[in-house]
């Protein structure tokens, strides 16, 4: 299906528990949400990209860059849902909610989420995982998913999945990347539906979609990122983007 047109979408929001105002958080001299917006905009799969907000502190930031940027409802509980009211005035075959904590986005990411769509024009959401070591199965600050063999989500959750009972099979747990690809229809679906049972439990908002039947394709990646939520995880990304050739 040649011709998608997708449209890039990167929540920002500005109050965050574990690390206020992170988006706007600087690395190497830049606010956090313009390093996800030049990365992402190196896409040439987008038709067009955007900051959705709910802070006029950002759109000022986002636009003294130079970077477009739209104010959402303060009231949204999720970037979803943020990505879903982009969704109401924007036309596109294909949205892909692009995190403003993830600076470390690229091409391939987003080459990897859209496939699908080009490929199944059934599929109506995509989301990325990657090997998890054991350290990160075992950390319930990293969210992995358990998949079936045709590569949907089975199950995302904050403990390991599978659960070795006997310590001898030896699983492979695989890390959920929160970058994500919807067609309008499911983003409608997921904001009509109330919060489910299972996302209220773990936090997770992506199990609202498995919980009602929307099943979500997950694709592989060889590429890791580092979400930033503390101020170890800023300090990382900015020695990494320190020890890269510019």
């Amino acid at each position: 299906m040649p011709g998608l047109r997708v449209l890039g979408v990167i929540p920002a929001r500005l109050h965050s528990t574990r690390l206020p105002r992170k988006v706007l958080r600087e690395i190497a001299g830049v606010p956090m949400v313009a390093h996800v917006f030049r990365r992402a905009r190196q896409s040439p799969l987008l038709s067009d990209l955007l900051v959705a907000t709910d802070a006029q502190d950002i759109v000022d930031a986002c636009h003294g860059l130079g970077i477009p940027a739209v104010m959402t409802s303060a009231d949204h509980p999720s970037g979803t849902d943020r990505v879903w009211e982009v969704s109401r005035s924007r036309a596109a075959d294909v949205y892909v909610n692009i995190q403003g904590d993830e600076p470390l986005i690229s091409p391939g990411h987003i080459a990897a989420l859209v496939e699908p769509f080009q490929q199944r024009p059934e599929t109506q959401v995509t989301t990325l995982m990657i090997r998890a070591t054991v350290e990160e199965a075992r950390d319930p600050n990293v969210v992995k998913v358990a998949c079936t063999l045709a590569g949907t989500a089975l199950y995302f959750s904050r403990l390991p999945i599978p659960f070795d009972r006997d310590q001898a099979a030896a699983p492979e747990y695989w890390k959920h990347l929160g970058i994500y690809a919807y067609r309008r229809e499911a983003l409608e679906s997921f904001h009509r539906f109330p919060p489910s049972a299972l996302e209220t439990a773990e936090r997770l908002e992506q199990l609202r979609f498995l919980e009602h039947g929307i099943p979500i394709r997950v694709v592989e990646t060889m590429e890791a990122t580092i979400g930033v939520d503390t101020e170890a995880d800023l300090r990382a990304v900015e020695a990494y983007l320190r020890s890269r050739p510019r």
